[in-house]
């Protein structure tokens, strides 16, 4: 408790440290205020009735940060930006330019590929924006637009998306943490006072055991989730020791820390947006006057809407990309080359090749342990809702995942910074 109170001491001592997190806030504070403006034209009796009980919107809704339950400009949120740098780091498996770029040349080239993230960011947005508002108008939810409308419309919502990107890369830059993640957070907290008021005025004292079981459950998942985000492998390295006159450097023993999981929570935000967007385009084409697409986008939507399906499809995409993520944010090569610049090796390991076949085994094994914890407890809320039949398990059990990972690193980002002005 006093180390507690002496770092907070240190937090709001420190002017700079102070003014990032401040900065934060005040960012936040503007997102919260954008997802309160609704675009024209609503229906928002027919919203509710739509929204309610729908997992696919929930999910959506969390990555409007809110915006989505009463259509504000920022509806679509960060969803087109992920999606759009999920494309790009695909792109760095077939381009090896793309991939030199991102690891090889240094801040310059990961700007460069920043900004190519940002360009294909906008029809991103007014493709989603489109598909959105037809499904809203087939829906009875918005009236129909004429064309001038439809783009003014389309305008303001790419617009809204593309300002919350820029203000999350400001939050990344200017302030402390992920920007991204911490909007992302910022719209799951900012539902959490209904969500408990609903719950407490619904509350069934026979339900009883069943709120104890889920209360259950979510610590069993914030602490998993803690002990394996925290949890690392520490592999030994020595630093040969040079004779210079009458002194002797180096021959001193460290480690490497390799996390066990390395990838965070971009995996699991990862996953949702590639299970969310095709729903989104495929529930606009089911609308289309052309029967075999309709018959296609059906069937499509049918088997997303499949709860088996859906979990295993979900599962493996949250495996697959904490691979994905881990592989390209951590090369073994470029360890293994600096490790024997810097003339250090791992003991029983030959510099070089072999150091980095050896840290890239023992990095697979490390993240095969990582990406089977988070496929499990991604789609662990799924199989609850299964049993118990409860929808909104489901969207509480990713947010909760969340916002418990996003938590981790915004304090990891904290200590750091503190370390830094100790020193």
């Amino acid at each position: 408790m006093a180390n507690f109170i002496h770092k907070i001491k240190l937090v709001f001592g420190d002017k700079i440290l102070r003014g990032r997190i401040l900065f934060t806030l005040l960012i936040l504070v503007l997102f919260r205020f954008m997802a309160t403006i609704p675009i024209p034209g609503i229906d928002a009796l027919r919203l509710e009735q739509f929204l309610s009980g729908n997992d696919f919107f929930g999910l959506l809704n969390i990555f409007s940060g809110g915006g989505l339950s009463n259509l504000s400009i920022i509806m679509l949120g960060v969803s087109p930006y992920i999606t759009s740098s999920i494309i790009m780091q695909l792109m760095t498996v077939m381009f090896p330019k793309l991939k030199a770029m991102y690891q090889e040349e240094g801040d310059l080239g990961r700007k460069k590929f920043s900004q190519y993230s940002r360009l294909l960011t906008v029809p991103l947005a007014l493709m989603q924006g489109f598909a959105f508002i037809t499904l809203l108008q087939n829906q009875g939810i918005l009236a129909k637009l004429s064309t001038f409308d439809l783009v003014t419309n389309l305008i303001v919502i790419g617009t809204g998306s593309l300002l919350l990107m820029w203000l999350g890369e400001l939050i990344s830059e200017f302030g402390i943490g992920n920007g991204v993640s911490l909007i992302i957070f910022a719209g799951i907290v900012s539902v959490l006072p209904s969500s408990i008021s609903q719950l407490v005025f619904s509350f069934d004292p026979s339900q009883l055991p069943v709120y104890v079981g889920f209360l259950a459950a979510a610590l069993v998942v914030i602490w998993g989730v803690v002990v394996i985000t925290e949890a690392e492998r520490p592999i030994p390295v020595t630093y040969a020791k040079q004779v210079r006159g009458n002194k002797v450097y180096g021959g001193v023993s460290t480690y490497l820390p390799l996390r066990v999981n390395q990838a965070g929570v971009i995996p699991i935000i990862f996953a949702l947006s590639i299970l969310l967007f095709p729903q989104m385009i495929i529930k606009f084409l089911v609308n289309v006057n052309n029967t075999i697409i309709q018959n296609i986008s059906s069937f499509l939507l049918n088997l997303l809407n499949n709860q088996a399906f859906y979990g295993i499809a979900y599962f493996l995409l949250v495996f697959i990309f904490t691979y994905f993520y881990t592989a390209i944010t951590f090369d073994p090569d470029s360890i293994s080359k600096n490790l024997q610049r810097s003339g250090a090796f791992i003991p029983g390991v030959r510099p070089g090749v072999s150091t980095s076949g050896y840290i890239a085994k023992t990095l697979f094994r490390l993240t095969m342990v990582g990406a089977l914890f988070l496929g499990v407890i991604a789609v662990l809320p799924l199989i609850v809702k299964a049993f118990t039949g409860i929808s909104a398990v489901a969207i509480g059990g990713t947010s909760l995942l969340i916002v418990v990972s996003v938590v981790i690193d915004l304090i990891k980002k904290v200590d750091a910074q503190i370390s830094a002005r100790e020193y």
